[in-house]
């Protein structure tokens, strides 16, 4: 067993002890192809029949299987706004495609005997669309369920490594100071768990919270934000905060700071707010104006946003296949794209795959066991010196410097967590880029 499979032994229990857990058993049966958006029928017809609707102001609209096609669909929902890719002509990907080839590479999935090919993993993992890169040319590409080529995907929590990476740039340039008390930005934080913590230990998510983020759990914090980020009309005698800044104010300490790890989706939206207190943009703003603007974008990108006008600088991005693909493109060659560079230093000059890990993680719901956590980027600590940024129902940028290779893929799993999911997407990753590795 190699190293990268030792490291993740411990995961492949856990997730095939909660996949049980995971999908209700009237869910567990629909496959990826049975809950097809386009074979549900989802909001198809002028107008769509009333068992068919997909909307406001009801609440299950990121239930499985309608969650298939919500992730497609965000800005008819919510409020957005726009990530603009400003009024220059796009810098077209190139390609040298295998898709033949990459399909049929078989792995064998980690706590299991039995292999699987790639192919067959697509569908295991209701893959919406994915992309290969190696060496700057797309070799594979492919889209399933409510995603083609013109459309737009809910990034989930892979928001939070592009909001962690303004952050290095800002950091790197001498703009932000990592070690500075969170309170000394942030005055309205100051009595709150956040005040006393440093940028460093926001952006790593070593800030010790009373918060928490089980979304299996009706009871937990994560709903209390929710209900407070919501742009919609709050319940009739709500007194709660409205929207994230207010909230972010009432979140309470919980131990010391620095000590451990510990995924809290607050964290990025504090770090969004620091980001847009010193540079003097939104998110979206200068997400655009460093980064999407700048690297030959095919597509606007967009943000959800809360009554405020506040974009979620966790979870709230929706953006296209290939756009993302350029995102992990310049995480491969250190901010470089199409013979640009677009910022340097980040890491102190370093990607990912090389920062000094910040504390190890344990395994779980949201984190790969023997992963460690950087400026809101997985770094995994396999053999290839892999990193990604992930998030929930399977969104995934991987990035492997070894293999000089770049996976996105777009998913709808019907479980909010990424356990059940990685015994087979991460051996799967890896096979891919050995295979590309002797090319």
């Amino acid at each position: 067993m190699s190293r990268f499979s030792c490291r993740l032994a411990g995961l492949a229990v856990l997730a095939l002890a909660l996949l049980p857990a995971s999908l209700p058993a009237n869910e567990r049966v629909i496959s990826a192809e049975a809950s097809d958006p386009q074979t549900m029928g989802w909001m198809e017809g002028f107008p769509p029949p009333a068992d068919k609707l997909v909307m406001q102001p009801e609440s299950d609209f990121f239930g499985f299987p309608k969650l298939r096609w919500t992730v497609c669909h965000l800005r008819e929902l919510l409020p957005t706004e726009v990530v603009s890719r400003g009024l220059g002509a796009p810098e077209p990907l190139d390609y040298a495609l295998d898709e033949e080839a990459i399909d049929a590479l078989t792995f064998t999935p980690l706590g299991r005997e039995r292999e699987m090919t790639w192919q067959q993993s697509l569908s295991a993992n209701y893959t919406d669309g994915v992309l290969i890169l190696h060496r700057g040319k797309v070799v594979y590409e492919r889209y399933f369920g409510c995603l083609d080529e013109a459309g737009k995907h809910g990034a989930m929590s892979m928001t939070k490594s592009l909001t962690g990476l303004l952050a290095e740039i800002l950091v790197a340039e001498g703009k932000l100071d990592d070690q500075t008390l969170v309170a000394t930005i942030i005055p309205e934080l100051a009595d709150s768990g956040f005040g006393d913590a440093t940028v460093r230990q926001v952006m790593d998510m070593t800030t010790a919270l009373s918060f928490s983020e089980d979304y299996s759990d009706p009871t937990a914090d994560i709903w209390t934000y929710s209900v407070a980020a919501s742009p919609l009309p709050k319940p009739e005698g709500y007194e709660g905060p409205d929207g994230y800044f207010e909230y972010l104010q009432t979140v309470e300490a919980s131990g010391a700071h620095g000590e451990a790890f510990g995924y809290r989706t607050v964290n990025s939206d504090v770090l969004g707010w620091i980001v847009s207190r010193v540079s003097g943009k939104e998110v979206t703003e200068l997400l655009s104006e460093r980064i999407w603007s700048r690297m030959g974008a095919e597509q606007d990108a967009y943000m959800t946003v809360d009554a405020k006008g506040t974009p979620f600088a966790g979870g709230g991005l929706s953006a296209g296949l290939r756009d993302l693909g350029r995102i992990g493109l310049l995480m491969l060659n250190e901010g470089t794209i199409n013979g640009r560079r677009l910022f340097s230093g980040t890491g102190r000059g370093r990607h990912p795959g090389r920062w000094r890990p910040s504390r190890l993680c344990q395994g779980g719901v949201h984190d790969p066991a023997g992963g460690s956590y950087r400026s809101m980027w997985w770094v995994l600590h396999n053999e290839h010196g892999a990193f990604a940024a992930r998030g929930v129902h399977g969104q995934t940028i991987y990035v492997d410097p070894s293999a000089a290779m770049v996976l996105v893929r777009f998913a709808s799993f019907p479980a909010a967590k990424n356990a059940p999911i990685d015994p087979t997407s991460l051996p799967a990753y890896q096979a891919v880029a050995d295979y590309l590795r002797t090319k």
